[in-house]
C-alpha cells in the first residue's frame, strides 16, 4: 500500500509539472506567434506607408515639373523593390472633376479602395495565396497645406479632401518563416529548461516522496500494531529532521507498549503471537485487567462467601461465555471426607451433573481435590476420569471416530457437542478448600482457551477475597456454636430466628420447638465432677443430633438445657421425635471413671404458630411445657396447653 502511495504521490506531482509545463508552453509560444504577427503587420505597415509617401512626392514632383504621364513607369518600377509586388494609384472623384475622367492607363478602384477614397482612412489587409501571404494596403492622399510644393498648389480642392489613393501589396512569406524559426528555437530553449527543471526538481523531490512513501508504511503498520520500523533519513534538511523525529516517536511506542505488556503478562499468563495487533492486544489487555480490578473492589465488598461465588460465577458467564455458561461449585467438609455441592444463585439447586457421584463421598476421585492445582480439560480433554459429559451420554463411533451422544425422548440417539471440563481450586490452609468446575462447549472451546489467562486472574484475585469471607464465616460459626458439644448456641438461634419465621410463614408450615432438660444433671457435677457431667452432655448431643433430621436445628440453650427446632412438621411427628429422644436417653449408659452414668430427660414441647402467633412466645410456651413435664415427675414429654400458661402466670 506504501509502494501505491508512493507512485501516486509521484505522478500527481510529475503530472502536474507537465501539465503546468505544457500550458506555459503553449502560452508562450501562442503570446510569441502573436508578438511576431503584430510585428511583422507593423513592420509591413510602416513600409507601405514610407513607399506611398514615397508615391506622393513623387507624383507631386511629377505634376509640377510635367511629367506625370510618366507615373505608370515609376510605379512599375517601383513593384521591382523586394518584396514588394504592386503598386497603383487611383484618383478620386475630386481630381476627376477638375481633370476630368481620362484614365488613361489607369486603374478603376475597386471596393476597397472605393471605400478608402470615401473615408479617407487606410485600410491593409493579409491574404493568403497558393502558399503566399500577402499583406495589401490601400493609402489616402490627402489634401493638406504642408510642405514644399504642397497638394493644393496642383488640385483645386480643399484641406482634408481625398485627391486619390495607393495601393500596394508586399509578401510577408518571409517574415513569417521567420517568425515561425524563431518561435520554434524559443519554444525547443523553452522546452529543454523545462526538462532541466523537471530533472532537478525530481532529483529534489525524490527524497520528500521517498520520506512520504516511508510514513505511509509505517503508519499503516502501526496501525496494524506493528511499531518496529524505521524510515530512512535521506536528506539532512527538515526533511530527514522529520524522519528523524518519526523513528523516535515509533521507538517510543514500541518501547512503551513492550513496556506495559511485561508488566501485564507479570499478572496475566498470556503471550502476543507473532501476527496479533500489539496495540489491540495492549487495549484488550488494559481493558481487560481494569475490569478484574473493578471486580476485586466489588468482591471485597461482599459479605458472605456466596455472595463472592455469585458474582465470580456471574462475571465469567457475563463476560467469556455469553451467558450460556455451565458451572458447579463443590465445598470440601471440614473434616475433608465429603464434596458439597453449593447453590451460588436462588434460582437453582446445587447439584453434581458433570461429575461421578463417587467424588462427593470420595473427594480423592475428585483430579483437583487430588492435586489441588488447575485441570484444563481443553487441552488435555480426558484428563479427569470422573468428569462425565452428561447423565444419559454414551459413546458412538461414527465414521472411525468417537462421538458423544445422548437419548433423546425418542429413545433415538442424538450427537450432541462435546464438553471440556476447567476446574479450578480454591486453598484453604494450603487444602482445598472449594472446586469451582467450568463446562465448556465444543463450540466455546477456542474463545475459552483464549480467554483463560484472564479467568486464571480472576480466580487468583477471588482466591484471597474466598480465604477471608471463609475465616470470617468460620469465626463467625465459632461465636454462634457451643464449643463443647459442637451445637448452636443460643446467640444462633437470635440471629437464624428471623430466617426461619419468614421461611416457615412463606411455606405456610408449622414449626415444633422441643425444650429438653437433664433430669438431676447437678447431682452428676457434685458426685463426679464436672468433667463427668461435660461427658454426660457430650453424649446427650450425639443422641439428639443422631435423632432429628439433618434439616433440623439443634441448640444448647443453657447449662443442661437444650432445644430442637423441627422445620415443616406436625405435632404428631414433634411429638414421636421427643419420645424418641427421651427414650434413647433413658436407655443411655455412659461409663466415666470407673462408674457408669445415667439419666433421663424431660422434654416440653410447643408449635409455631399454631400454639402462638410469635415464635419467641412459643418458645416461651415450650418451656412453660418443660417446667410442667419437671413438676409432673420427670422423664416424660409434655406438649404445651393453654391451662399450663395460666397456671405459670400464679406463681
Amino acid at each position: 500500500m506504501s509502494l501505491n502511495s508512493a507512485r501516486t504521490l509521484n505522478f500527481k506531482v510529475s503530472l502536474f509539472f507537465i501539465v503546468v509545463s505544457i500550458v506555459l508552453i503553449v502560452v508562450l509560444t501562442a503570446i510569441t506567434l502573436f508578438a511576431f504577427r503584430q510585428f511583422s503587420i507593423n513592420t509591413a505597415t510602416e513600409h507601405l506607408r514610407t513607399a506611398a509617401e514615397i508615391v506622393r512626392v513623387h507624383l507631386t514632383e511629377s505634376m509640377i515639373t510635367g511629367t506625370i504621364d510618366k507615373r505608370q513607369t515609376f510605379l512599375l518600377r517601383l513593384a521591382e523593390v523586394q518584396n514588394l509586388k504592386t503598386a497603383r494609384v487611383v484618383r478620386s472623384p475630386v481630381v476627376d472633376m477638375q481633370f476630368g475622367e481620362n484614365r488613361k492607363g489607369e486603374y478603376l478602384p475597386d471596393e476597397i479602395e472605393k471605400k478608402v477614397l470615401k473615408t479617407g482612412k487606410s485600410l491593409f489587409k493579409t491574404i493568403e495565396n497558393n502558399g503566399e501571404i500577402i499583406f495589401r494596403g490601400t493609402i489616402p492622399y490627402i489634401a493638406n497645406l504642408e510642405g514644399s510644393p504642397n497638394c493644393l498648389q496642383c488640385h483645386t480642392a480643399k484641406s482634408g479632401d481625398v485627391l486619390g489613393a495607393i495601393t500596394m501589396s508586399m509578401s510577408i512569406t518571409s517574415l513569417r518563416h521567420n517568425g515561425v524559426v524563431t518561435v520554434s528555437g524559443i519554444s525547443g530553449v523553452v522546452i529543454v529548461a523545462v526538462i532541466v527543471l523537471f530533472i532537478l526538481l525530481s532529483y529534489l523531490f525524490k527524497p520528500i516522496s521517498n520520506t512520504a512513501s516511508d510514513i505511509e508504511r509505517a503508519v499503516q503498520d502501526a496501525i496494524n500494531g506493528n511499531f518496529r520500523n524505521e524510515i530512512k533519513k535521506q536528506t539532512n534538511d527538515e526533511i530527514g529532521m522529520i524522519a528523524c523525529d518519526m523513528n523516535r516517536l515509533l521507538k517510543f511506542l514500541n518501547d512503551g507498549l513492550e513496556k506495559i505488556n511485561s508488566y501485564i503478562s507479570q499478572l496475566v499468563d498470556r503471550k502476543q503471537s507473532t501476527h496479533e495487533n500489539q496495540l489491540l492486544a495492549t487495549i484488550d489487555m488494559v481493558k481487560n485487567m481494569t475490569q478484574v480490578s473493578q471486580y476485586k473492589n466489588a468482591i471485597e465488598e461482599d459479605d458472605t462467601k456466596l455472595d463472592v461465588y455469585f458474582r465470580l460465577i456471574r462475571t465469567l458467564n457475563t463476560k467469556f461465555f455469553q451467558g450460556q455458561g455451565e458451572f458447579s461449585i463443590f465445598e470440601v467438609s471440614t473434616d475433608g471426607d465429603e464434596l458439597h455441592p453449593v447453590s451460588y444463585s436462588e434460582n437453582m439447586e446445587a447439584s453434581c451433573r458433570w461429575c461421578r457421584q463417587k467424588i462427593l463421598t470420595y473427594p480423592k476421585s475428585c483430579r483437583v481435590f487430588h492435586t489441588a492445582h488447575m485441570i484444563n480439560g481443553l487441552i488435555q480433554p480426558d484428563i479427569c476420569y470422573s468428569f462425565r459429559q452428561n447423565d444419559d451420554v454414551i459413546d458412538l463411533q461414527v465414521d472411525g471416530e468417537m462421538v458423544s451422544a445422548e437419548m433423546n425422548d425418542g429413545g433415538k440417539r442424538e450427537e450432541m457437542q462435546r464438553r471440556y471440563p476447567l476446574c479450578f481450586p480454591f486453598l484453604k490452609s494450603g487444602v482445598v478448600g472449594s472446586i469451582v468446575q467450568m463446562v465448556v462447549k465444543e463450540s466455546d472451546r477456542d474463545r475459552i482457551l483464549s480467554a483463560l489467562p484472564y479467568i486464571k486472574v480472576y480466580m487468583a484475585d477471588t482466591a484471597p477475597v474466598l480465604e477471608v469471607r471463609r475465616l470470617m464465616e468460620t469465626l463467625r460459626e465459632s461465636s454462634l456454636r457451643d464449643s463443647m458439644t459442637g451445637l448452636n448456641n443460643r446467640r444462633f438461634l437470635e440471629e437464624y430466628a428471623d430466617t426461619l419465621i419468614a421461611s416457615a410463614r412463606r411455606k405456610q408450615t408449622h414449626i415444633a420447638i422441643l425444650m429438653l432438660d437433664l433430669d438431676h444433671f447437678k447431682m452428676i457435677n457434685d458426685t463426679h465432677g464436672h468433667d463427668a457431667g461435660d461427658a454426660v452432655l457430650k453424649a446427650l448431643a450425639n443422641v439428639i443430633k443422631a435423632t432429628v433430621r439433618s434439616s433440623d436445628i439443634v441448640v444448647r440453650y443453657g447449662g443442661e438445657e437444650f432445644m430442637v427446632v423441627l422445620q415443616d412438621t406436625s405435632s404428631a411427628y414433634a411429638l414421636s421425635v421427643a419420645e424418641k429422644i427421651r427414650s434413647m436417653v433413658e436407655s443411655m449408659k455412659i461409663s466415666y471413671g470407673g462408674a457408669t452414668l445415667q439419666r433421663t430427660i424431660s422434654i416440653g414441647i410447643a408449635d409455631f404458630p399454631g400454639d402462638s402467633k410469635t415464635f419467641w412466645q412459643a418458645v416461651k410456651f415450650a418451656d412453660v411445657a418443660l417446667y410442667n413435664a419437671k413438676a409432673t415427675g420427670r422423664n416424660r414429654v409434655v406438649h404445651f396447653t393453654r391451662d399450663m400458661w395460666r397456671d405459670s402466670q400464679q406463681y
